[in-house]
């Protein structure tokens, strides 16, 4: 399969959270391929007893399910890959390797989460840029984790790029690429109406996430914009 845009998702909802507008906008067939699909060894975590899975193999199976609607309603295909829910400094991510470069090309469009509010995403990001730049690949983007990113008091205005600019995960970034904030996206009436369909897909995250981000399906509200860095060498 030959994808113009492909989305690398940590977990089974960031991309659809974060990008689903850009997706929305993109030419050509699009994928969110999610890393931390499996099933962990140790059983459920405490924020999937807060979800309301009784047992790891459920959560895996009901969140796969999800994200699968989610897919379906964007018009974009659903890759999962199977490691485990785990701290993603702990893997080494041969199978996101392996996908990358079976699949982008230098006119792919790939997008990987910045990190913010996350150290998972931080460490998907790190190994899905070093695998990126031993091959022929256009300048990837990185978009900003949400609803984590709109705790920032300047999120949904043109000043939230460099509000971010403090957070560690983009400073580190900084410190090895260069990166510049695209114009930021605010998703018209329908774009939203399509994304918050999507977003609703995710029916066991929303009641834990609300406790943390408020009214963050509020319209207007945080996921109503949306922002991405692209990142080039820093010798380019």
């Amino acid at each position: 399969m030959s994808w113009r845009t492909i989305v690398v998702s940590p977990h089974l909802d960031d991309a659809v959270m974060s990008v689903a507008g850009v997706l929305s906008r993109s030419e050509g067939p699009a994928v969110i391929v999610t890393v931390l699909g499996g099933v962990p060894a140790e059983g459920h975590s405490a924020w999937d007893r807060l979800s309301g899975f009784a047992s790891a193999e459920e959560t895996v199976r009901e969140r796969r399910a999800e994200d699968a609607r989610a897919c379906e309603i964007l018009g974009v295909d659903q890759v999962v890959l199977e490691y485990p829910d785990v701290p993603a400094r702990a893997l080494r991510l041969r199978g996101l390797e392996d996908f990358l470069a079976e699949h982008v090309t230098g006119e792919t469009q790939v997008l990987l989460p910045m990190g913010i509010g996350n150290a998972d995403h931080e460490a998907v990001r790190d190994q899905a840029l070093d695998a990126l730049g031993g091959l022929d690949a256009a300048r990837p983007q990185i978009y900003a984790d949400l609803p984590y990113a709109s705790v920032v008091r300047e999120w949904g205005a043109d000043s939230a790029a460099e509000a971010l600019a403090a957070k560690p995960p983009v400073r580190t970034l900084a410190e090895r690429h260069r990166i510049r904030p695209e114009p930021r996206i605010r998703l018209e009436e329908d774009e939203w109406a399509l994304k918050r369909r999507a977003v609703l897909s995710y029916a066991s995250q929303l009641a834990p996430l609300a406790c943390d981000y408020g009214e963050f399906l509020a319209m207007p509200g945080p996921l109503q914009h949306e922002l991405v860095w692209t990142v080039s060498p820093r010798d380019a």
